[in-house]
């Protein structure tokens, strides 16, 4: 198969020789560039030459395309290309701003918000998008059982941002009139707007989901710059232009074609080879060749997430915090940082990153010293080390914050055993991966992580950590009433500066309790084509497409 470097050579020699045709004489007329990406082609310049078609390389597979069911940023950044929300980020930043409600008012109690909705979108199907859409989608993420909510399908980022069935956010939400929802709230909730703005709440088309039923998962249907065309799975997602984007001039590009290529070097080799024009997780090996290169170019992600080792509060003895702490003092976070990251990583203390409002940096870390973690395992009642052998699950696929989540483990795995605790690493596929976090039965401990979906601490402690995000992405099954209470208060609380403290407080607990090893904070790298342009990288690890365009 020839590369699309090779195919973007023939295509310009091809159109050279048209031009040198015309110029003689033969009458040929000048292309209308019509919507072709920004900057134009210049005088004299074919558009056949001008690219219009990405095709973007990742280390794993989506789960599902129904963002509403899934929690793994494979499957949020196809979803994002797809579907639009009430509120959406500016590029960039966490910083909300309108997206499908262009305006919204809040009640001075913070119990009700009113969002007017643009007129005169469609969904990819054609039907219409309006107040009743956007109730029809939150009514079916709030009803568990709900006639499409379909089997295996579980609303988990509604559960965690808006409280479990029984102890809801969200009280109501009715349409006011075509183009007015209202919604009602049990008690306020201080980053409300920043939740709903969240790729997980993207507006689907009721009238797909109830003709689709169970398929619409992998037959989305939405409102975004990019239609869903085809998925190959475990191979590629096509998603082509949507042409009555509601955003005039966008999307810039035709076509996007999503690979997934596993394998860090195979992925970086396909780009080098001109096979793919961007990739997402490049491997801090590789930063050396891809800097001396200069038909490519180096794309840095702001920092904004957390690796993690975590404890399965369902397996003994890891239900013991002594054993817990012990652990984390086994564990070498700067040497697997010299290793692995070649210095895009620091140290992680707590389960939020530095650069967060409210992170506690009073906390002190528990430091590597494996004679410190042979007397706690005394301590704890285990002088000769934990006996048997325990499930240490790996990432299969590379993520933002652990390039190599299989190495990682295999130099936790060589401290462990050095203390006397003997693990065996498993990686299953990803999808079956997180079914079984979810399920908490197979895994003894894990590796997994967090970028932060929407600016504020609350999605990092209570998402990951409260007991009401059990299972939904508290894996470790760890349970703190005491945490709770700060956290639902924190929520509640609309002061900034009480804010901060009850999160500083909450990291405290957090330190104490040790669900967690929290491992590294990083510095995700993107690696791209040299010619790729508009692209702009959001700290939540997902972005639109819709802005890209080719020199």
């Amino acid at each position: 198969m020839r590369s699309r470097k090779h195919q973007r050579v023939l295509g310009f020699v091809f159109a050279v020789m048209i031009m040198i045709t015309g110029c003689s004489g033969g009458g040929g007329s000048t292309t209308d560039p019509g919507n072709s990406p920004e900057p134009e082609a210049s005088e004299g310049t074919p558009a056949a030459e001008i690219q219009t078609e990405l095709v973007m390389g990742r280390g794993g597979d989506s789960v599902a395309l129904d963002p509403s069911i899934v929690t793994d940023g494979e499957s949020l950044k196809i979803t994002q290309q797809i579907f639009d929300t009430l509120l959406g980020y500016k590029p960039g930043t966490t910083e909300v701003e309108g997206e499908l409600a262009d305006s919204w008012e809040v009640s001075t109690d913070g119990l009700k918000y009113v969002f007017n909705l643009r007129p005169d979108i469609k969904f990819h199907d054609g039907t219409e998008f309006n107040a009743e859409a956007v109730v029809f989608n939150f009514t079916r993420w709030n009803d568990p059982n709900s006639e499409f909510k379909f089997e295996g399908d579980s609303y988990d980022y509604y559960d965690s941002m808006f409280g479990p069935d029984g102890s809801r956010i969200i009280k109501e939400v009715k349409a006011i009139d075509h183009l007015t929802v209202e919604f009602t709230l049990n008690n306020p909730q201080a980053p409300f707007l920043q939740n709903i703005a969240m790729p997980s709440f993207g507006i689907a088309s009721p009238t797909a989901i109830q003709e689709k039923k169970e398929n619409f998962k992998s037959e989305p249907v939405g409102t975004g710059p990019f239609v869903f065309k085809e998925w190959k799975r475990n191979d590629s997602i096509t998603l082509e232009k949507n042409a009555e984007y509601w955003k005039e001039g966008f999307p810039k590009l035709e076509r996007v074609i999503v690979r997934s290529i596993p394998d860090n070097t195979a992925r970086f080799n396909a780009l080098q080879n001109g096979e793919i024009d961007l990739m997402e997780d490049l491997s801090p090996d590789h930063l050396p060749t891809l800097e001396s290169n200069s038909e490519l170019q180096k794309i840095e992600r702001p920092p904004f997430n957390v690796a993690y080792l975590g404890f399965n509060f369902n397996k003994e003895p890891f239900n013991d915090p002594k054993v817990r702490i012990a652990l984390s003092h086994a564990v070498n976070k700067q040497g697997i940082i010299d290793a692995f990251f070649s210095g895009q990583a620091v140290p992680a203390v707590n389960p939020m990153p530095p650069t967060l409002w409210g992170y506690n940096d009073e906390i002190q870390d528990y430091e590597y010293d494996l004679e410190k973690a042979k007397q706690l395992l005394a301590e704890a009642g285990y002088p000769d080390g934990l006996p048997g052998e325990y499930t240490f699950y790996a990432m299969p696929v590379p993520r933002p914050y652990m390039p190599d989540g299989r190495k990682v483990a295999e130099v936790i795995q060589a401290d462990f055993e050095q203390i006397g605790v003997k693990v065996n690493i498993e990686s299953p596929e990803w999808a079956t991966y997180l079914d079984d976090l979810q399920a908490g039965e197979k895994e003894d401990i894990f590796m997994l992580g967090w970028t932060g979906d929407n600016g504020d601490p609350d999605n990092f402690i209570y998402t990951l950590l409260d007991k009401d995000a059990i299972p939904s992405n508290n894996y470790t099954y760890y349970s703190s009433d005491e945490l709770h209470t700060i956290l639902v208060e924190a929520q509640q609380e609309t002061d900034q500066t009480k804010r901060e403290e009850l999160y500083k407080q909450a990291q405290v607990i957090i330190k104490e309790d040790a669900p967690w090893v929290p491992l590294v904070h990083t510095t995700p790298l993107l690696a791209a084509t040299a010619n790729l342009k508009g692209l702009v990288l959001a700290p939540t690890g997902s972005e639109s497409y819709e802005s890209i365009y080719f020199e």
